[in-house]
């Protein structure tokens, strides 16, 4: 897989160490979507590929379950973990924390601002694999793994109970997924998640005519 992208040499290292627990949304398919993405915004935004490029193969390089109180602590551990293999690999400081920068910055939960553009980079090309019609199907992928419900049978818009989406995979789409697109850092990254959010909007909305 390293040589689908650019320094496959950096490329094969970095993968090395992209996981420590893969599942159907993290994994190398989902790396390199986000590759994908870091290309389209940089093309209109800039930044420097080489941060980019190692920010994205690291940044999900430790896993904590999404059910976890330690869950916004992901970014800045898979940070910590993305110094030691760059120190490995005789990169410079200020180059190793602007790389975790853009780790620590990319996570929703983590609420870090970034205050670099390869961290807005990062950051909105994440969140664009987190909406649209990808952003639905990991959606109920993690809620499956979990043993979540598709929504509540009485009241799937939770209308009149608390949203939770540790129960209810739809619920998902109201805390986290729908506020996504009106948070982009980036003019590149805004065009693109346009449609994306539209196709999640659409999608729950059909999704609630069908259940009732």
């Amino acid at each position: 897989m390293h040589n689908q992208f650019p320094n496959p040499h950096l490329a094969e290292a970095l993968l090395l160490h992209a996981f420590d627990v893969q599942d159907g949304s993290h994994d190398e398919a989902h790396l390199f979507r986000i590759w994908r993405n870091v290309e389209k915004i940089a093309s209109g935004e800039g930044g420097d590929m080489e941060i980019l490029l190692a920010a994205t193969l690291l940044h999900d390089c430790v896993w904590i379950d999404k059910g976890s109180s330690q869950r916004d602590m992901a970014s800045r551990l898979a940070a910590a973990k993305a110094q030691e293999v760059l120190s490995g690999l005789s990169w410079k400081h200020d180059r190793i924390r602007q790389v975790c920068h853009a780790i620590e910055a990319h996570s929703y939960s983590a609420g870090i601002t970034p205050i670099s553009l390869e961290a807005e980079v990062l950051q909105d090309a994440d969140r664009l694999d987190s909406i649209g019609f990808m952003g639905v199907a990991r959606c109920f992928y993690v809620a499956g793994l979990r043993r979540a419900s598709i929504c509540d049978a009485i009241d799937p818009a939770a209308g009149n109970r608390p949203l939770d989406d540790h129960a209810f995979a739809l619920d998902h789409f109201q805390t986290k997924l729908m506020k996504l697109g009106a948070n982009f850092r980036t003019v590149t990254g805004a065009r693109l998640a346009a449609k994306r959010s539209k196709d999640l909007e659409d999608f729950y909305r059909g999704m609630l005519a069908e259940v009732g």
